[in-house]
């Protein structure tokens, strides 16, 4: 099991910055790599950023590309994920998930922590 726990969540103006964490636990050496998930009202949960634990290759979507950066930190097992200019429409919950090696899903989940971007 790998337990994970956000936090950096809150409200911001438009064109503020906010900072996430997900510290992991358990068995953190089975994870392979994390992800970064927003949910708004109404909408579907979509990805919008990973990293690999080993090579810190990354992925963004587009909505956030040029915008919000994810890293990690192995010797914490924490992962971040830095945002800036941020937009009315980044409004949603913001979850981080751990994928385990050799799976092709995310196996884990946080709890999430809102973020609120007023105009």
């Amino acid at each position: 099991q790998v337990q994970l726990v956000e936090s950096g969540g809150g409200l911001v103006q438009a064109g503020g910055s906010l900072r996430l964490s997900c510290a992991a636990s358990g068995r953190t050496f089975s994870s392979a790599a994390m992800g970064w998930f927003r949910q708004a009202p109404g909408k579907e949960r979509e990805v919008i950023a990973a990293i690999s634990w080993s090579r810190g290759s990354t992925y963004y979507a587009g909505s956030v590309k040029g915008r919000f950066t994810i890293s990690r930190d192995n010797a914490k097992n924490t992962v971040y994920l830095q945002m800036n200019s941020l937009k009315p429409e980044d409004t949603a919950v913001y979850y981080c998930a751990a994928q385990v090696t050799g799976s092709n899903k995310y196996d884990y989940w946080g709890q999430g922590t809102q973020v609120t971007v007023s105009s």
